[in-house]
């Protein structure tokens, strides 16, 4: 067990015993910059003929890693550098946003949970060998809990729930809709973008309570 591991289990502990001991229930935020997943079509154009990501992190998340590489992302109306690629690869290229990153880039806002790409807006991406145009695919991240089964039944929340969680402290502030989503191989996480860690002056591991 690595120290971002053992740092997550001693997290876990207190948010059960906390739960158990008066019944107050509480989820870590993990704040999520902008970043983009890679179908493997998109990988060969934009990187070359036989490429493969290279892995730089492992993520929280079972199976999820931050890669070396970064590409540039084109709106209407301006461009971002060094966007992060994270892995492994999906069925279909998706980019997630903020929605300051969106008011630069000219990139309409569309707030959607992770794979629901119908309907929403495109980008240019351009790589060290080739560059790929979005026809959709690009959103901002709609916020959301990973639980695995076991912490939902602690937190007493199922999948598909929508809950709302508060921060507490000098920049207090309330999230509603908040969806879940539970799995057994998932991490207890609040996942957030920078706008909105930024409103609320959170940063990665802090607590946030779900509101009864």
């Amino acid at each position: 067990m690595d120290a971002a591991q053992m740092k997550t289990q001693i997290r876990i502990s207190a948010i059960s015993a906390a739960a158990r001991l008066c019944g107050r229930f509480y989820v870590p935020a993990a704040v999520s910059n902008r970043h983009i997943h890679l179908s493997e079509k998109d990988v060969q154009t934009l990187f070359g003929r036989g490429y493969v990501l290279a892995q730089s992190k492992p993520l929280l998340q079972h199976g999820q890693y931050a890669c070396h590489e970064t590409l540039i992302l084109i709106g209407k109306k301006g461009s971002i550098e060094k966007i992060r690629v994270l892995g492994p690869l999906r069925a279909q290229t998706q980019v997630e946003l903020s929605l300051t990153d969106c008011f630069k880039t000219g990139v309409e806002p569309v707030i959607r949970m992770s794979g629901e790409l119908a309907g929403t807006p495109g980008a240019r991406l351009i790589g060290p060998a080739g560059e790929v145009e979005l026809a959709g695919g690009v959103i901002v991240a709609a916020r959301h809990i990973h639980a695995s089964t076991s912490q939902a039944h602690m937190l007493g929340i199922c999948d598909r729930d929508v809950v709302c969680l508060e921060r507490h402290g000098q920049r207090a502030m309330r999230m509603d809709n908040v969806a879940v989503r539970v799995q057994d191989d998932f991490e207890l996480e609040l996942h957030i973008d920078t706008d909105e860690a930024n409103a609320g002056m959170i940063v990665n591991g802090d607590l946030l309570e779900i509101v009864r």
